[in-house]
């Protein structure tokens, strides 16, 4: 396949950055996500890749040889927009065959090439329907087949899925992953959805305001956010303000004494406590003074979220088992067994059991009247 280079790539539009100074390599045969909210400019990157935007500064680079200056149609990319934008007059085998007839291919490589791509995408009897008579899942077959069939050297997919059921975009984004897989195909992949670019990519890159902020594996940039910004976006963070003192660790409900007091911790600036949800353990009341109150239980099939009212007006998420004995309004100790520390929500401190010599007994809870009165 191909390698993709971004070097310090700008697009403005007036006085606004939609891509600033974005660098991003992606290796041959590779599948990275770009990931962000709407107006990161992750759209706006892939457009450049492929030639519909035209950079103010940078370049872009496929095996080593600079695109910038190549149209759209010349360039060695296929995109498949959000939209499927299929021609509605044309058949399946019209629009898949479209780009080929306009390399002047002759017919019966065309037909080969077309016969070949229907089998791969599971659209075989489906060549001589009009998009009308499709189902949105076949669609999105079809225009993703439009790009196959032309053997690009880098496949863009700016949101394919993105108006698909849920149950379809699970299905369809499995069955791409494994087509991706068996033709190494080099892909970009553009996504707001935590969920399809942890399951789909090699490598993801989050994207804020123009940039990327933290660019790895899945598992990396999850279990490790470099910025609470990161840790907002991928996945559940219970954040909490926090200080550092003689005695320890201060944050939320947590009290924290430190087994030793460690160089990498920030002495100054703004510091939070970060914490997933499976980070924070419940325990029974006997076990430690009950710091809260459950104030919902939330069931996610193999587990179940529990939202936690602690003293001062602060909720924290923890995660339990299907079966784990959680009820409304019961009273439970909370525990963290891993935790992040971040200074001006950048430059992340991991803490671990081992490293607290011990837990700081919590204050019984001053709301449990409160929440009690609530509930009858």
């Amino acid at each position: 396949m191909a390698t993709l280079s971004l070097q310090s790539v700008t697009r403005k539009f007036g006085a606004v950055a939609a891509v600033h100074d974005l660098t991003l390599d992606v290796a041959d045969g590779e599948f990275v996500c770009l990931l962000g909210p709407s107006g990161c400019g992750k759209s706006t990157a892939l457009r450049l890749v492929g030639g519909f935007e035209e950079p103010d500064g940078g370049d872009i680079l496929i095996d080593g040889a600079s695109t910038v200056s190549v149209p759209p149609n010349r360039r060695a990319t296929g995109m498949v927009f959000q939209s499927h934008a299929l021609w509605s007059h044309m058949t399946v085998f019209g629009n898949i065959a479209f780009g080929l007839k306009l390399r002047k291919l002759p017919a019966h490589t065309i037909r080969r090439k077309v016969a070949d791509v229907l089998t791969l995408l599971s659209l075989e009897g489906l060549e001589r329907r009009y998009p009308r008579q499709l189902s949105g899942g076949q669609q999105q077959r079809v225009a993703l087949a439009r790009s196959l069939v032309l053997e690009p050297k880098i496949l863009l997919l700016d949101e394919p899925f993105s108006a698909l059921d849920a149950h379809l975009r699970v299905r369809l984004r499995e069955e791409l992953k494994a087509i991706q897989r068996r033709l190494r195909q080099t892909t970009v992949f553009v996504t707001h959805d935590q969920e399809e670019a942890l399951t789909l990519a090699d490598r993801i890159a989050v994207m804020n305001q123009g940039a990327i902020e933290q660019i790895g594996t899945p598992g990396g940039v999850y279990e490790r956010p470099e910025t609470l910004f990161v840790a907002g976006f991928i996945g559940t963070m219970n954040v909490m303000p926090a200080s550092i003192d003689g005695e320890g660790l201060n944050a939320g409900p947590f009290h924290l004494a430190l087994g030793e007091r460690r160089p990498d911790l920030p002495a100054a600036g703004r510091l939070d406590l970060g914490a997933r949800p499976e980070d924070i353990e419940i325990v029974a009341p006997d076990e430690a003074d009950a710091p809260g109150l459950v104030e919902q239980v939330i069931d996610l099939g193999p587990v179940r979220q529990v939202l936690v009212a602690c003293d001062g007006g602060r909720r924290l998420k923890a995660q339990v088992g299907r079966q784990a004995p959680v009820t409304l309004g019961q009273g439970v100790g909370l525990r963290l067994q891993r935790g992040l520390i971040y200074s001006d929500g950048a430059r992340p401190v991991e803490i671990e059991p081992h490293e607290m010599a011990s837990v700081l007994p919590f204050r019984r809870f001053a709301g449990r009247r409160r929440v009690d009165e609530a509930r009858h």
